[in-house]
């Protein structure tokens, strides 16, 4: 990856819709290398997809709880379990593997704290080998980006 691709990949985080004229305008370049080089991007997966970034306030989903998890035992079959586990429930956006105290950090996104609660009692606490459960409720958001810096 050369710094044009790096280029296209910070023009598309920033506009995904961007046509391949206007990209390859944004980017110094002409359309048809553009779009081959966008190609291949996609192609070797450095470009995994595009999606919509929703506000999740106007979605219905208000409530962001910052989740830390701390696992009993740290055997292979008890993390796979976990993870797989983790992967199924939609409540949770984004699911960390970390060092320090918490083995898991999760972002979740619910409703109310009525359905956080019931999310835990019903989901978290039933998967086998969690050890302990630490959430932080986010009251605001100072910056949130889907932009890489530019290396």
């Amino acid at each position: 990856m050369d710094a044009k691709d790096r280029q296209i990949i910070w023009a598309l985080q920033e506009e995904g819709r961007l046509s391949n004229q206007d990209l390859s305008e944004r980017v110094s370049l002409s359309p048809s290398p553009c779009l081959r080089r966008v190609r291949l991007l996609e192609d070797s997966g450095v470009i995994r997809g595009y999606t919509a970034i929703v506000d999740e306030e106007a979605y219905g989903l208000p409530i962001t709880a910052f989740v830390r998890i701390r696992l009993e035992r740290h055997s292979k079959a008890s993390v796979s379990a976990f993870e797989q586990k983790v992967r199924t429930l939609d409540a949770i956006q984004d699911c960390y593997v970390m060092t320090g105290e918490a083995d898991y950090l999760l972002r979740v996104l619910v409703k109310s704290l009525k359905d956080y609660e019931q999310f835990v009692r019903n989901q978290l606490h039933n998967i086998e080998g969690v050890a302990a459960i630490d959430t932080s409720f986010a009251y605001g958001t100072v910056k949130r980006s889907t932009v890489f810096p530019k290396v």
